[in-house]
């Protein structure tokens, strides 16, 4: 399984495969023929109240990474609807926050690759 990283302001390429947005809030001044998006999975981003806690605080990042794999852990649902669209080719979570390190779509793609999930 081939997941790749890409923030949604950047442009969609051929060998993004199949673009997941992984995040709750549609980005700020984009138009969905921009964003290039086949799959918005709102429901497999952090919580409100977790993404809010977090503010892409880098100091936060290992606490904020716990948490939010306990949220994936329990979110069965979502995660089966994520499995099964990166499971049909490449595919490329995209997300609009800033910080290309610490911030969901890294979080996410480490906790799918970190035991084959």
């Amino acid at each position: 399984m081939r997941v790749a990283i890409k923030r949604v302001y950047e442009p969609a390429a051929d060998d993004d495969g199949r673009r997941i947005l992984v995040d709750r809030l549609w980005p700020r001044g984009l138009t969905k023929e921009k964003a290039a998006v086949d799959l918005w999975l709102k429901e497999v981003a952090p919580s409100d109240e977790l993404r809010k806690w977090f503010g892409h605080d880098p100091k936060k990042w290992g606490e904020f990474q716990r948490r939010y794999r306990a949220e994936l852990d329990s979110n069965e649902e979502a995660v089966q609807t994520l499995k099964q669209a990166i499971g049909k080719g490449p595919a490329t979570l995209v997300y609009g926050a800033h910080d290309e390190q610490h911030n969901q779509a890294v979080a996410l793609r480490d906790w799918l690759t970190a035991s084959k999930r």
